[in-house]
């Protein structure tokens, strides 16, 4: 093929793209504000579980052993329960305390200028070149943190990439795929392996009742995703999302210095006081972690299990890791003059909150309802059984593995929700063709993660919209899912591949982990 037609053929494939990607863009845009799309789907769900529950099923719940039954919502007391929880239901709402928390640490940061004067220093010492990788590695990292990459390092990264001359949607699409497509991908263990490992354990147990499944089964692949998903994700951003990202009018209500190469002298004063502030909270954080008996671990000695403080601390550690040295550096630089202008500093990050608050509000309503009904249930059953029914091959069966854990993604966000549901039927299904529950895990780990980045449904997805909402004011739901839709096609494919190679080299997925398993 010589150059003239390889040329044609690639502006050819970037056209269709583009218009594929254009398409989502204006039919997402089309529907309404996303406080307005959970209501509706809140009146759906409610409305169809009022005829589901007319109906019989014979599919068979793994955690009850009792035949599925939707619940009607439009029943008196699933509206009178709906009505008295309502209030607990809103303040219950996990990401809202998240983000509300984090984002009172980080907007004293902001305001006082501590994090545009990190900004100009990172830059500085960061090849141009490397900003995408780094920054989606970085996001890939905050997994460590529980949440704190959607609260952290996604707004974080419009900054960096403004800052660098880049269109700033383009940073949030970087981080975002890092954060939450690249949800299984990490360098280090984190509190989602302990998580997923009990319930593959448990559900291996009821085939083998001595099978033991180490809680660091899929750490070396998990290394090795990681390192896959940032060259995939640093490709997907440069190649396909920011020159389409890139013709979008800047026009939203935020506050950005022009000048990113230039540090005042008192500027850069400040910054080291309170960066040695900072350092020394970290510092001091570490020696009260480090002891075998410190009050930070958990029963069993873990730093990262979910039952450990600090882990359950993180956002809290998040506010005072910002807060402190966000106030030493306004009153060293003359940002701040009293107390007073610190709590304007707050009042402020909580104003540009109010859209998100509207859209957890009816969020939330509808998770629960969702929940309450048991249609995400029976969904996620009938496709597992489906699946069961096929008798694939094993490497179909764990692409198909992947699959279904993806379509469900798109309705039951819960990672630890999701694998509760499957792994009961999908770990003993796999082990009696020979396929071990680790390898099961993995798969599911990549499914779980690659569809997180385009379903409305995610708890933090309308958190995203606001964020992207701050630089283009017509930014909505269609524009964030055409952003994301490149990286999780390619994450699919690139991560499934990844696997079926790891397998078929015999390389080792993690710590006490085969691929294979047969009655002893």
């Amino acid at each position: 093929m010589n150059t003239q037609t390889r040329t044609r053929k690639e502006v050819s494939e970037s056209r269709l793209m583009s218009g594929f990607l254009n398409a989502i863009e204006k039919a997402g845009n089309r529907l309404p504000e996303p406080a307005l799309i959970f209501f509706y789907f809140l009146l759906a769900v409610m409305g169809l579980s009022a005829v589901l529950s007319m109906m019989t099923f014979d599919v068979i719940n793994p955690m009850t052993q009792e035949a599925v039954k939707v619940n009607n919502l439009l029943s008196a007391e699933a509206l009178t329960n709906t009505l008295a929880n309502m209030v607990t239901t809103f303040t219950g709402f996990a990401p809202l305390g998240i983000v509300l928390v984090a984002m009172l640490g980080v907007g004293v940061a902001e305001s006082s200028g501590f994090i545009n004067v990190a900004l100009k220093k990172m830059l500085r010492v960061t090849p141009k070149k490397l900003l995408t990788p780094m920054l989606i590695f970085v996001a890939m990292f905050s997994h460590v943190a529980a949440d704190a990459g959607y609260v952290l390092v996604i707004p974080l990264g419009a900054i960096i990439f403004m800052s660098a001359g880049r269109h700033p949607l383009v940073g949030i699409a970087a981080a975002f795929s890092g954060v939450s497509g690249g949800f299984a991908a990490n360098m280090v263990p984190t509190g989602n392996d302990a998580l997923l490992q009990g319930f593959t354990q448990a559900a291996a147990q009821l085939l083998d009742s001595t099978y033991i499944v180490n809680t660091l089964c899929n750490l070396i692949f998990g290394i090795a995703s990681s390192i896959v998903i940032t060259l995939v994700g640093w490709w997907v951003t440069e190649r396909i999302v920011e020159p389409r990202v890139s013709k979008m009018t800047i026009d939203g209500d935020f506050k950005h210095d022009e000048d990113m190469s230039n540090v005042t002298p008192q500027e850069s004063r400040a910054f080291n006081r309170a960066s040695l502030v900072m350092l020394l909270g970290l510092a001091a954080l570490a020696a009260a972690a480090w002891p075998e008996g410190s009050m930070l671990r958990g029963s069993d000695g873990s730093l990262t299990s979910y039952s450990a403080p600090i882990m359950k601390s993180i956002v809290p550690l998040i506010f005072l890791i910002f807060i402190l040295p966000g106030i030493v550096y306004g009153f060293a630089s003359s940002t701040f003059k009293t107390g007073k202008d610190v709590i304007g500093a707050m009042n402020d990050s909580m104003s540009k909150m109010g859209s998100y608050m509207v859209m957890a509000f009816f969020c939330a309503m509808f998770i629960k309802a969702f929940s309450d009904s048991n249609i995400g249930t029976l969904v996620a059953l009938v496709g597992a059984d489906g699946l069961k029914a096929l008798a694939l091959p094993g490497q179909a069966t764990i692409i198909g593995m992947i699959v279904l854990t993806a379509v469900v993604n798109l309705l039951i966000g819960s990672a630890s929700a999701k694998w509760a549901l499957l792994s009961p039927i999908m770990v003993p299904m796999l082990m009696a063709v020979g396929i071990s529950p680790e390898l099961t895990q993995a798969a599911f780990r990549i499914g779980d993660s690659c569809t997180n980045i385009i379903t409305p449904l995610m708890v933090f997805f309308p958190l995203i919209v606001i964020y992207c909402q701050r630089y283009v004011k017509g930014a909505g739901v269609g524009t964030l899912v055409s952003m994301m839709m490149p990286y999780s096609i390619a994450f699919f494919v690139a991560w499934s591949a990844l696997l079926l190679l790891w397998w078929g080299l015999g390389l080792p997925l993690g710590i006490a982990a085969p691929y294979t398993w047969s009655p002893s």
